[in-house]
């Protein structure tokens, strides 16, 4: 014999004031694990996305970052000669060499600096990037003192919009267009002609050459043939692989920080929910008494109050998801451990954080509810019934 499923639902109806705060504190849990998880996918996603499959990022050997690395011109003519590069129907390689450097700009709400990512590119730096589109102005002119400036450094910054100028090493820059990368970490990046940055920024060794391959299979011989060349002291890796390193460190440390964080709480949580449950049972020893006179076994008993707790936990853990999902309408800004300049991202929910969230729910509701079962599955029928 089982008890229904609706005597499990009327009992928590009964008690609706303990049993929606009980709810709540479980979803607070569940609304800081699942944002958490959130926002190290939303990072992870923007960095990943930045990169393309296709696209092979050269930097020197050893270096983490394009800030890190140099490729004086010799090194950039010879790995422009490969074979494996793709070209344009015009003929032209689509490689393009490239600087990287940090700037300090203001913010435009309370004026604090913040570091931002200025990339030179050469004339095929935008084809290699098809997410990238410019959405007001135009393009930069080659050779000239002009910028381009990604969506969320627009929104982000003083005097980012068009028209206006930015000092950016020795000289102003005019802003000639913004761009949308979509969710990608180029959408806090500046962008300008390479030659003319590395005269503003007195540079003679590019940072980075990123190239397009002719065929995708042909990476590892690509790799194979660069890192051999004893002429040459880099590295190459895919574009995609290289972006995804880069949101390692921090997706971890938020991963850390926040699963310590939920553990924290749901320590909390779960006492509460094992104070709702034990109330209960005090509450109805009698019908305990009762259901157990009448023929139900203790394991109906230990079933039915394990089920409640877990409803209860369910419901907890919905309405802290729901909650959750909201972040997702948010952009957050941050600084990017790996090169120290500010990216802007937002939360991302998956199905996977979603099933994780509630799976995390339902084992607060049973651990906590689980003595508290057994408590009322060992409930004596005499002693019960006399408590009556």
């Amino acid at each position: 014999m089982h008890l229904p499923s609706s005597y499990i639902l009327r009992n928590l109806w009964t008690r609706k004031l303990t049993t929606l705060l009980t709810a709540l504190g479980m979803a607070l849990v569940v609304f800081v694990f699942a944002t958490v998880l959130m926002l190290s996918k939303g990072l992870e996603q923007t960095l990943v996305a930045t990169g393309s499959p296709d696209n092979v990022i050269v930097i020197r050997h050893s270096a983490e970052t394009e800030i890190q690395s140099i490729i004086d011109r010799e090194q950039a003519a010879i790995i422009a000669s490969l074979p494996d590069t793709a070209y344009s129907l015009a003929g032209i390689p689509l490689l393009s060499k490239e600087l990287v450097v940090l700037m300090v700009l203001p913010k435009k709400d309370q004026g604090k600096p913040s570091n931002v990512t200025v990339r030179g590119i050469s004339a095929t730096g935008l084809t290699l990037r098809p997410q990238v589109r410019l959405t007001q102005g135009r393009m930069f002119h080659p050779g000239a003192r002009e910028i381009i400036v990604g969506n969320k450094i627009a929104q982000n910054f003083a005097n980012a919009s068009i028209g206006k100028k930015l000092r950016l090493g020795l000289g102003e820059w005019t802003i000639t267009g913004i761009f949308d990368a979509g969710k990608t970490g180029f959408s806090s990046e500046v962008w300008g002609d390479v030659e003319q940055l590395m005269q503003a920024f007195r540079r003679n060794d590019y940072s980075s050459i990123i190239f397009k391959l002719a065929a995708t299979a042909t990476f590892a011989q690509a790799k194979k043939q660069i890192e051999n060349d004893q002429r040459l002291t880099v590295e190459a890796k895919r574009e995609s692989r290289f972006y995804a390193e880069q949101s390692e460190m921090m997706s971890r440390f938020l991963k850390i920080l926040g699963l310590s964080l939920s553990a924290i709480f749901s320590i909390g949580a779960m006492i509460g929910a094992m104070i709702t449950m034990y109330a209960s049972v005090a509450n109805r020893t009698a019908e305990i008494g009762t259901l157990r006179a009448i023929g139900f076994p203790r394991s109906s008993i230990l079933q039915a109050f394990l089920w409640e707790a877990l409803a209860l936990s369910l419901l907890g853990g919905i309405v802290g998801l729901a909650i959750a999902s909201f972040m997702q309408l948010l952009t957050v800004s941050t600084m990017n451990w790996q090169t120290f300049s500010e990216l802007a991202f937002t939360f991302t929910l998956t199905p996977t954080i979603a099933w994780q969230a509630l799976l995390f729910s339902l084992l607060m509701g049973l651990v906590g509810g689980f003595l508290p079962a057994i408590r009322a599955a060992r409930m004596n029928i005499v002693d019960a019934l006399r408590a009556a």
